[in-house]
C-alpha cells in the first residue's frame, strides 16, 4: 500500500487515475504522473478529453425539477405587511394603462375604477381572479417533445439572456449585433445542455429592418434549435406574426390548447403599462400563450430606494398586468417576473450583484408561491464589460440568489454583460457552465444505496485510499460536476497547454461548439411554409426602423 503525502498528490492522481481508469495505482504511477514528463504525457490526453466535454451535444435533462427547497429570506408577518400594502397601492393610488381603451373597459367591466387612464382595483380583485384562473404551473411544448419543459411548481428551466443590441467577443470586442450573431447564440444555447430553453431575443440584429427583423428571429429558433423559445413583443402585429408561425409547426389546433411560446411583457414602471406591451400580452393571451408580466425595476430611479418599498411596487405591478391576462381570456398561462436591481446613488448607474436586489428576488420568489402563479427573475446579471472578475462574481451573485429562492423561469442565465447591453460570446459560455453547475445543485443529495456508499467504505477500510474501488471505479464518470471551462491541472500543466484564463478557453470552447453544430432536422414542408410566410410578409410592407 501506497504512503506518504496522499493528500499533496491527489488532485494530479485523481484526474489520471480515474480518466485512465487505473485499477491499482502504483507508486511508479504516482512518481510518472508528478514528474514533468508525465505531466506533459497525460496533459495531451486531458486536453483531448476536455475537448469532447466541450463539443458534446448531449441532450440533457429538458428541465430541472429541485429537490431541496427554496430558501425563505422574508417572515409571514413581512410577506403579509407588503401584501397589504399592494393591495392599498391598487386601491388607492392605481396602475396607468395608457393608450388601450380595450384594456380600460375590461377591468371597469370586472368592477375596477376608472379615471381616464388610471386604473384603481378593489382590495382583493386582481388577487381573486388570478387564483381562479392563472394555472400554478405549465407545460411548454417544444418542436421536440423530448425538450418540452414544465414552468412553475417545484421546476426550473435556464434561458439564455435577453435584448442586448451589442455583442462582444475576445477577437472583435464590442460591436453592434448582427442576424449572424444572433444565429449564432441560438445555436449555442441548442448545444449547451443545461440550457433548456432557445430564449427570445438573445441579441437584437440591428442590420435588419426593425419592423421585419423579429421573422428572421423566430424562424432562427424554430430553424436552428428545437427547444422551445420566446416570440415578439415590440408590437402586437409581431407577437400575432409569432404565434402564425408558431401555428405553422404546431398545427392551429395545438396551439389553441396548449403553449409553444412565453414572452416576455415589461411593466413601464413605476406603475404603468404602454400600449405596445399590453397589445403584445393581449394577443398572446387571446391565443392562449403564455407571458411573463415583469416590472422592470431599477431602485432608486422606477421604485424606492428600500427592500420593503419595492417589493410592494413589484407586487401591485405584477398582479395587475397577470389580472390583464385572465380578463382577456381566463385560464391562459401567466409568470410573475421581476427584474429588480438599483442604481448608484451617486452616479445614476445600473449596479448589480450587489445584496439588495438579491434580498428583493427571494422575497417576490415567495410572493409568488403565495399568489400560485410561477415566479422569473435573472440569471447572470452583471455590470463588467469584459468576462473579467467582476462579471464573475456579480454574475454568481445573482444566479444563486435566483437558484435558492425557487425561481420557475430563469431568464438572463448566460451571456449577459454590461448591464444587458452586449451578449458575450465567451460570457455565454462560462454562464452556461454556471448553469450545468445549478442543475447538479437543484437535484439534491443522493440517499440510495450507491450514495451512501457504505460498500466503498467497508472495502477501502482505515488508511487505504478510494481511487481504486469498485465504487469509485463504477461511479467516477458521473461522481462530480466536471467543468466545461475551468481549469484545475498544475501551473506547469496549465503553462504547457497555453496559460489561458478562464475567458480565454471560453473563446476556444465557443468557437468548437459553432464549428460542430448540426441543425436539428425539421420537417421539409414545414421548413417550406415558413419560409413562405416570411416572403409574404416581408414583401407585404416597406422596411421601417420604427
Amino acid at each position: 500500500m501506497l504512503s506518504g503525502d496522499w493528500g499533496y498528490m491527489n488532485v494530479v492522481l485523481l484526474e489520471s487515475a480515474l480518466t485512465d481508469r487505473l485499477d491499482n495505482p502504483t507508486t511508479e504511477d504516482l512518481v510518472f504522473v508528478m514528474s514533468q514528463e508525465g505531466r506533459r504525457s497525460r496533459g495531451s490526453a486531458r486536453s483531448e478529453k476536455r475537448a469532447k466535454r466541450v463539443n458534446a451535444t448531449r441532450a440533457g435533462i429538458p428541465y430541472i425539477t429541485r429537490r431541496i427547497p427554496p430558501f425563505e429570506l422574508a417572515s409571514e408577518e413581512l410577506l403579509n405587511l407588503i401584501e397589504r400594502n399592494a393591495e392599498t397601492l391598487l386601491a388607492e393610488t392605481g396602475i396607468d394603462f395608457r393608450d388601450d381603451p380595450d384594456a380600460l373597459e375590461r377591468f371597469r367591466v370586472a368592477g375596477a375604477t376608472v379615471d381616464g387612464e388610471r386604473v384603481r382595483f378593489p382590495k382583493g380583485m386582481c388577487r381573486s381572479i388570478i387564483n381562479q384562473s392563472v394555472p400554478s404551473e405549465y407545460t411548454q411544448f417544444a418542436r421536440n417533445p423530448e425538450r418540452n419543459v414544465r414552468i412553475g411548481g417545484n421546476h426550473c428551466v435556464l434561458v439564455p439572456a435577453y435584448g442586448p443590441p451589442f455583442v462582444h467577443d475576445l477577437d472583435q470586442g464590442r460591436r453592434y449585433a448582427t442576424l449572424a450573431d444572433f444565429e449564432n447564440f441560438v445555436r449555442l444555447a441548442y448545444l449547451s445542455p443545461s440550457l433548456h430553453h432557445s430564449g427570445g431575443t438573445v441579441c437584437e440584429p440591428v442590420d435588419l429592418p426593425v419592423n421585419k427583423r423579429h421573422l428572421d428571429m423566430v424562424y432562427s429558433h424554430l430553424r436552428l434549435s428545437d427547444k422551445p423559445f420566446m416570440g415578439s413583443v415590440t408590437e402586437p402585429s409581431r407577437a400575432q406574426d409569432t404565434v402564425d408561425m408558431a401555428k405553422i409547426v404546431f398545427g392551429e389546433e395545438f396551439v389553441d390548447q396548449n403553449c409553444v411560446v412565453t414572452s416576455l411583457i415589461n411593466a413601464n414602471s413605476p406603475m404603468t403599462f404602454d400600449a405596445t406591451m399590453l397589445g403584445a400580452a393581449r394577443v398572446y393571451a387571446q391565443n392562449n400563450q403564455a407571458t411573463v408580466i415583469s416590472p422592470f425595476i431599477l431602485a432608486g430611479a422606477m421604485s424606492p430606494v428600500t427592500i420593503v418599498g419595492t417589493c410592494t411596487q413589484i407586487l401591485a405591478e405584477a398582479m395587475a398586468g397577470i389580472c390583464f391576462t385572465q380578463l382577456v381570456r381566463p385560464g391562459a398561462p401567466v409568470i410573475f417576473g421581476t427584474f429588480s436591481s438599483a442604481v448608484s446613488m451617486q452616479s445614476g448607474a445600473p449596479t448589480f450583484g450587489t445584496p439588495e436586489p438579491s434580498m428583493v428576488i427571494f422575497i417576490c420568489a415567495a410572493l409568488a408561491r403565495r399568489l400560485g402563479v410561477p415566479f422569473r427573475s435573472g440569471g447572470g446579471l452583471c455590470a463588467s464589460k469584459l468576462p473579467d472578475a467582476q462579471a464573475a462574481y456579480e454574475s454568481a451573485n445573482t444566479l444563486q440568489s435566483a437558484m435558492l429562492a425557487g425561481v420557475n423561469f430563469m431568464l438572463h442565465t448566460a451571456g449577459w454583460l454590461e448591464g444587458g447591453l452586449a451578449m458575450g460570446y465567451e460570457k455565454f459560455i462560462l454562464d452556461a457552465d454556471q448553469a450545468g453547475m445549478i442543475e447538479v445543485f437543484l437535484s439534491g443529495i443522493d440517499d440510495s444505496l450507491n450514495g451512501q456508499a457504505m460498500d466503498a467504505l467497508a472495502e477501502v477500510g482505515p488508511g487505504n485510499h478510494f481511487l481504486g474501488c469498485a465504487h469509485t471505479q463504477a461511479n467516477f464518470e458521473t461522481a462530480f460536476y466536471r467543468s466545461t471551462t475551468a481549469d484545475s491541472n498544475s501551473f506547469e500543466q496549465w503553462q504547457a497547454e497555453g496559460a489561458l484564463d478562464a475567458a480565454q478557453r471560453a473563446n476556444v470552447a465557443w468557437k468548437k461548439m459553432l464549428a460542430n453544430y448540426e441543425a436539428p432536422t425539421i420537417d421539409d414542408g414545414i421548413d417550406e411554409g415558413l419560409r413562405d410566410f416570411i416572403t409574404k410578409k416581408k414583401n407585404a410592407v416597406p422596411d421601417s426602423n420604427i
